[in-house]
């Protein structure tokens, strides 16, 4: 993921849209018509342009994904007196990264209960990672190790899993302890006998009552215990994830997902993300400057996708890792009994191959000034030759995806200055990233890998060579455009490779864009999301994948209520209503053009269809019996449209879809459906609207 994702945005922002008092909408200068010919078609759309991307960054997956109620559990930290709290600390985002520690990453996260010294870190044969705590026990005074915040529900049934060893006498058990007066409400949990070994001791009970508890692990008796990992989840976990996070994402219907990283891949060791979670050492995150806990790796992330319904994406560590290690994964993931991965994969607990056709190579290994490993082109080239034989000689079946930035990401990036003093690349020279990849490694990869991300309130201008505020004036179209300008550019960069390189136009290598979003602004962001992906479709020769930044950030979660946002609803409409077989549209009213010049964020042809102030794209169901028409009014005033259809014998009867906002300011825009009687011709489209009209075959 580009760095510039997680830097902080100028104050001078906050400023500009507060200037902002009202966009300006375009009306058309004439009727706009949009004809739509449904004998041309085009390539398929793929399904996996409604992919996401997943990564590690910080605890997003952990929060927004996994049911674990604890952290640390199984002690990077060691266990100490809590610090004073913070004072002023902002709070973070459910599902988001940055922000402050989430109960207190650092010291103190466990408790010590009783004197400070009655707990050690034992690094004599830890159970996972460098120490394990050490109990001493002294007699019927409690000692132990607690942490507080856990947040319980009246009624909820819980359960979870203790590794522990000690002395036989020790009586062990989980206090939960709502309070601190002496009076606080407690609930306990005793647990079984202890061994001189480790034994894993489960436990469940139903809560008692609501809000935040200590949760304690407490002992009495003669001698010690040491507590090697401990799990708590809700009981309705479904194999550790959050069902109210899975219902909604299901309902995408995304076709792929792509994991685990993102700069997080560039540093990490997928071998210790696999075999028993409790034994799976908890790592530090150099990228993210965090602990990992381990326990989301490719086993938990193959069943993720299935309780999705998608198909998994593995990007393997050419940063600091090699081709042995990712052929090694590949062998794990898709080897049988009779390799040597495959046979840890079975004693593991999964014994059939899982399959994976999909891996990248590496994250942005462009990225000179932040990537973890990133080196020159022509020692790149080498190491994705290298990984590429190495991970095909494992399974020659996979589809390998090659880690691209073609010149509008070498611009934007400003990376294209580590090679000189031009900003702007020449194709195949040195700062053309995907060049040097179509030029060194074209039969060692499939797809390339292509990311952009767009800052409502900034844009890249290519004359000050830096991030700029938007023009707070600007009309509310180009606003719009400015992600779908992104995928045209993306198109247009292809179209000259293969002009450069005729072996490309006969063997083509589809763009997958692994890493995408659109943030921030004066406006909503549910219609330009919507112009991407119509975009998209436009190109569906060419641009076959598509892996949104993140998953996570499509639902919102309100107490125990999780619902997709209004982006989420955007992915929703067109998986689930749109075609996949594209025709041609056609219409009278040219999108304007370019004021800037082409570069960095400007193709030479704005994006869009020709029915300005509108977006217009049009495809087949994949049988072939209704044509689904879908048209953005990216505006915040009613449009008019007529609306002309051939080579097409419709019933005339059909629904029509629409995600449209009642409220002023366009925000918690719902779905509706409504039927249609007749073919419709002229239409008046609702401000910030998405309407998908599904036209049944006579």
């Amino acid at each position: 993921m580009q760095k510039a994702f997680i830097q902080t945005t100028w104050p001078l922002l906050l400023l500009l849209s507060a200037m902002v008092a009202s966009a300006q909408s375009p009306l058309p200068s004439q009727p706009v018509v949009a004809t739509v010919d449904a004998a041309k078609t085009g390539p398929p759309i793929s399904p996996y342009i409604y992919g996401q991307f997943i990564e590690h960054a910080g605890d997003l997956i952990y929060r927004g994904l996994w049911s674990e109620m604890l952290d640390d559990r199984k002690f990077y930290f060691a266990v100490m007196p809590k610090p004073p709290e913070e004072t002023n600390a902002p709070t973070r985002g459910e599902g988001g990264f940055g922000g402050p520690r989430r109960r207190g990453i650092g010291p103190g996260r466990w408790n010590p209960i009783g004197p400070v010294d009655s707990v050690v870190m034992d690094t004599n044969q830890p159970f996972a990672g460098d120490h394990t705590p050490l109990i001493q026990l002294a007699g019927s005074e409690p000692r132990g190790i607690r942490q507080t915040g856990v947040n319980f529900t009246e009624g909820v049934t819980y359960t979870g899993r203790v590794q522990l060893a000690g002395d036989p006498t020790a009586k062990i058990s989980i206090n939960l302890i709502w309070g601190t007066n002496p009076d606080a409400m407690r609930q306990i949990v005793s647990l079984g006998d202890l061994s001189a070994e480790y034994r894993k001791l489960a436990f469940s009970f139903k809560a008692k009552h609501s809000g935040a508890a200590q949760f304690e692990i407490i002992g009495t008796g003669t001698g010690s215990f040491h507590v090697g990992a401990v799990s708590l989840m809700p009981a309705d976990n479904l194999e550790g994830f959050k069902p109210d996070a899975i219902a909604p994402l299901k309902s995408l219907h995304s076709g792929v997902y792509r994991f685990p990283g993102g700069n997080f891949v560039s540093a990490h060791e997928w071998r210790d993300a696999i075999g028993d979670p409790d034994k799976r050492p908890p790592t530090w995150d150099p990228v993210r400057r965090g602990p990992q806990p381990n326990d989301i790796g490719t086993d938990e992330f193959m069943t993720l996708c299935k309780l999705l319904g998608v198909e998994p994406y593995i990007t393997v560590n050419a940063g600091t890792g090699d081709a042995w290690s990712a052929a090694q994964y590949v062998e794990y993931a898709n080897g049988n009994l009779s390799t040597p991965m495959g046979k840890q994969r079975a004693a593991n607990g999964h014994p059939e191959p899982y399959q994976v056709k999909f891996w990248g190579i590496g994250n942005e290994m462009w990225g000179n000034t932040y990537q973890y490993g990133a080196m020159r082109p022509n020692q790149y080239a080498f190491k994705h030759n290298q990984f590429a034989k190495a991970m095909r000689k494992a399974d020659p079946s996979i589809i390998l995806l090659a880690s691209g930035a073609m010149p509008d990401t070498m611009i934007g990036s400003k990376e294209s200055l580590s090679f000189g003093t031009n900003l702007v690349p020449a194709y195949f020279s040195p700062a053309d990233w995907t060049g040097m990849l179509f030029s060194n490694c074209f039969n060692n990869f499939e797809y390339i890998s292509e990311h952009y991300y767009n800052y409502g309130n900034t844009h890249f201008s290519l004359a000050e060579a830096k991030q700029v505020p938007n023009d707070p004036n600007e009309p509310i179209t180009d606003w719009m455009r400015r992600g779908a300008n992104h995928v045209r550019i993306k198109y247009e960069h292809y179209k000259d490779y293969e002009r450069l390189l005729p072996q490309l136009a006969s063997q083509p290598k589809p763009i997958a864009i692994s890493e995408w979003a659109y943030m921030g602004g004066n406006h909503p962001a549910y219609p330009a999301i919507a112009w991407i992906f119509q975009e998209m479709f436009r190109h569906s020769d060419i641009i076959q994948m598509g892996n949104y930044t993140f998953a996570t950030s499509l639902i919102t979660r309100s107490g125990t209520n999780t619902t997709l946002n209004a982006n989420g609803l955007v992915f929703k409409i067109y998986a689930n209503h749109f075609g996949s077989i594209p025709v041609t549209v056609s219409g009278n009213s040219p999108q304007p053009k370019p004021t800037d010049p082409p570069g960095g964020e400007q193709p030479v042809v704005n994006a869009g269809s020709d029915t300005f102030p509108l977006d217009v794209c049009a495809a087949w169901t994949s049988d072939r019996r209704a044509l689904t028409v879908a048209i953005l009014n990216p505006t915040d005033v009613e449009q008019p449209l007529k609306l002309n259809i051939a080579g097409a014998n419709l019933s005339g009867k059909g629904t029509l879809w629409r995600l449209a906002s009642t409220e002023s300011d366009g925000q918690n825009p719902t779905i509706t459906s409504s039927p249609i009687d007749s073919i419709p011709s002229a239409l008046t489209l609702p401000r910030f609207s998405i309407n998908i009209y599904e036209l049944q075959l006579k």
